[in-house]
């Protein structure tokens, strides 16, 4: 704890803010000073006919950030589990479900660039929320606006920018497991240009056996007018993350010692990357057109297996234009990845390089075109339609696999995602909103590379139905939807006969549907309750295995709530995670985990002008529970699936401006 402790003291130690800096004593102090960036931001949401919502930093300032599940835990629509460390399942609609490792089906951005490799896959924790003045979060079709066409959406981080952060922030969290974490911003204006950068580090000994992690990263960017109605900005950021991987447990041991991890190997996850982007912006008659670059140079040391030892290096470019005139707006862009990796495997000798098993070259190319069109008659209502035309290719050459050289594998894919949507709006803050879309999702190198010529795999397509409502009422705050989704080719895991040397496959139909729901009542300024409800009905349709069984992983009921008493000054909020049955673990349907619900608490108060203290407490009953499955034909006592929820833990820390 000595790192927590010193970070505590440097933040305690900083110069008294100026009073002139702070507006109103009963405002927390966060990373941003103006709410200029978050406002734009649910502009768009308002736009949107169909389920899309924007969170901002002051929604989890009160938690310890160690992934998106922090700051995204009450993101309708969003499930989100722990596995270890800053490694969570991250699902919109059932996107990615068979995955058990990394994520799939959402394409994540910050500031509107796609952070997803060549080919559409990538590791979420270098999308780190503590440095975010607001998420958007657009869920399924939702996303055209970025070109997204995948069943789950996107997922966009926006960072502060000079303008809207000046000074310096320093925020020090610290607590159970010898967690600590030290974030330090500063930002300012300068003439016609502003910057922003942002440095954190964190470690933890994580609350399992072989889970610890560390963390070094940066994040920054700065902006120059550079004549009336031009503006270009350039962003940066840096990650190098350290982290121990305890891997799946069985049922017994999951939910009798949980602090079981595996040392087998030293298997971990480490990631240096560096990222470079830049955004140029002209201001039009009646709009505003965007163009930009950006590189991604990513390694990964990743001792499984056997050791994964990937660099990799991607770029791309994109243009977006918005046009309004009348009743008429306009949204039209493109954007493309192209990427290649020097793929190797070696003979893990307890996480260090032994003999190689594997080499090759992969390259992969993800376009997308796109536009939106939305036409507004009469005032209250707006009709949208769109299209997405989603283009990719994926090519491998191996030089080395245990015996096989020289051979070659090639996917090309073109796809075509219209969508028709309407929006209504009663008021001025009550929305009705309907809207029928295709999805398609391209496999990336883990499906395709099962053998060494590629499996045979198709895209994952389907068609999506949604109709739902948002807006505010008399200190009522509400966004809810139903949406089903009906998939053709759906990418699942299992294996279907030990005689095919593959373990992913096109699925025949698979049904998705749910309602995803979110609601905050404020009956005064010192009382708020919100919570979120996930009904997720997944199954297959008449499949010729498994007939009308549910998919496994994600439970049919989840419900996450918070009542916090108190205003910016002093609050507590108690909440709850409760899941009244557990999902099934296999796709035969035999094995359920089991129900839980967990019990927590985050508090807050300011200690004096521009120094907040805040609290955080998890699972303080202890609680035993599964939180997360990796999926398995037919699941035993022997399955080592799962992974349990996090144990009991107390985090607390303070934060500053000045």
């Amino acid at each position: 704890m000595s790192f927590s402790t010193l970070a505590l003291a440097a933040a305690l130690a900083a110069p008294a803010t100026d009073p002139v800096a702070v507006e109103n004593t009963d405002t927390q102090v966060i990373i941003v000073t103006a709410p200029e960036a978050r406002d734009q931001a649910e502009r768009e949401t308002a736009r949107t006919p169909g389920g899309a919502d924007t969170v901002g930093y002051q929604d989890y300032a009160d938690r310890t950030v160690i992934s998106l599940r922090d700051a995204l835990a009450f993101s309708p629509g969003v499930y989100l589990q722990p596995r270890y460390g800053q490694e969570v399942r991250i699902s919109i609609r059932g996107s990615g479900i068979s995955r058990g490792f990394h994520m799939r089906g959402l394409t994540l951005l910050q500031d509107g660039v796609p952070i997803n490799l060549a080919d559409d896959n990538g590791d979420f924790q270098e999308l780190d929320p503590v440095f975010f003045s607001s998420l958007q979060v657009f869920r399924g079709s939702n996303a055209l606006r970025y070109g997204a066409s995948t069943l789950g959406g996107a997922v966009n981080g926006i960072t502060p920018r000079g303008t809207e952060a000046e000074g310096v922030y320093a925020r020090a969290d610290g607590g159970s497991f010898n967690t600590a974490r030290l974030l330090l911003t500063a930002g300012g204006t300068s003439g016609p240009g502003d910057f922003w950068v942002g440095v954190s580090g964190d470690t933890s000994d994580g609350d399992r056996d072989h889970a610890r992690r560390r963390s070094v990263r940066f994040n920054g960017n700065a902006g120059i007018e550079v004549a009336p109605g031009l503006t270009t900005r350039f962003y940066g950021s840096a990650n190098a993350i350290y982290q121990q991987l305890p891997g799946a447990l069985t049922r017994s041991v999951a939910l009798t010692d949980p602090t079981r991890g595996n040392f087998v190997g030293d298997q971990r996850r480490d990631i240096a990357s560096i990222r470079i982007q830049n955004r140029t912006t002209l201001t039009l008659p009646d709009g505003e057109l965007n163009v930009g670059i950006f590189m991604n140079d990513k390694q990964l040391y990743h001792p499984i297996f056997e050791v994964i030892d990937n660099d990799s290096f991607d770029r791309g470019a994109y243009a977006r234009m918005e046009w309004a005139r009348g009743p008429f707006e306009l949204t039209v862009g493109g954007e493309f990845r192209i990427g290649n990796t020097d793929a190797k495997r070696y003979v893990n000798v307890n996480g260090r390089r032994g003999a190689p098993t594997f080499q090759a070259d992969q390259r992969a190319r993800t376009s997308n075109v796109y536009g939106e069109l939305r036409f507004r008659p009469v005032d209250p209502l707006s009709l949208i339609a769109g299209v997405v035309w989603t283009d990719g290719w994926r090519e491998q050459q191996i030089k080395f696999s245990r015996g096989f050289t020289n051979q070659f594998g090639r996917a090309e894919f073109s796809e075509v995602s219209p969508k028709l949507g309407v929006l209504f709006d009663i008021g001025q803050d009550i929305q009705l909103y309907g809207n029928i879309s295709r999805s398609a999702e391209l496999p990336g190198f883990s499906e395709l590379g099962q053998i060494t010529t590629f499996v045979n795999l198709d895209a994952q397509r389907g068609w999506t139905k949604e109709v739902g409502t948002r807006g505010t009422l008399n200190g009522l705050e509400w966004d809810v939807s139903y949406y089903r989704a009906d998939l053709t080719g759906e990418l699942l895991q299992f294996t279907v006969d030990q005689s095919i040397p593959a373990s992913t496959f096109n699925a025949d139909r698979t049904l998705h549907q749910g309602v995803e729901a979110g609601l905050t009542v404020a009956p005064s300024d010192w009382l708020r309750l919100r919570g979120t409800y996930l009904w997720s009905d997944f199954r297959f349709d008449g499949d010729r295995q498994y007939g009308d069984n549910r998919l496994p992983v994600v439970p049919v009921h989840m419900l996450r709530a918070e009542v916090r008493i108190g205003t910016d000054s002093l609050h507590v909020a108690p909440n709850v995670e409760w899941v009244p049955r557990g999902a099934f673990a296999d796709y035969r349907n035999t094995t359920r985990a089991p129900d839980y619900a967990l019990l927590g608490v985050t508090a807050g108060a300011s200690v004096t002008r521009g120094v907040d203290v805040f609290l955080d407490a998890r699972n303080l009953t202890n609680k035993r529970a599964i939180g997360d499955i990796s999926a398995v034909v037919l699941a035993n006592t022997g399955s080592a699936i799962y992974q349990p929820v996090e144990r009991r833990a107390l985090f607390g820390g303070i934060r500053t401006r000045f």
